[in-house]
């Protein structure tokens, strides 16, 4: 799925303060190489990440601010050991400010609505 038809999703199914959370948790998750999500997964959220910059001026995350953005837009760019582990200390507190059903249901809507193929089991794709 190229960037303009994750874009078009996204402007059809926008998410809420907390599911922007949830994809920002999830590109943290990413980039510091601990997502189990299968690599074409991995590229629709981090399409979705990148979409969801326009999105989150006018919705924003509810727990996460311009100063973690710009962490993850550091981290693309280059990814040094101190970044490494500044990413790493950010992803542990995202994924415990995010409680595992409100993932759980991110997930499932991002599948039921057609962003990621719908999985039999969910064993091994937590991000």
């Amino acid at each position: 799925m190229k960037q303009e038809q994750v874009a078009a999703w996204l402007a059809a199914h926008p998410l809420e303060p907390g599911e922007v959370d949830c994809a920002t948790a999830v590109m943290l998750k990413i980039l510091d190489g601990k997502c189990k999500m299968a690599p074409g997964e991995k590229e629709r959220m981090t399409a979705l990440y990148d979409a969801l910059e326009v999105q989150r001026g006018q919705t924003p995350g509810l727990r996460f601010g311009v100063e973690l953005h710009a962490l993850i837009a550091r981290a693309r760019q280059t990814a040094d050991d101190s970044l490494k582990e500044l990413l790493y200390e950010r992803r542990v507190l995202a994924e415990s400010a995010i409680s595992r059903p409100v993932m759980k249901a991110f997930k499932a809507r991002l599948r039921t609505q057609g962003l990621l193929p719908e999985q039999e089991a969910d064993a091994g794709l937590e991000p």
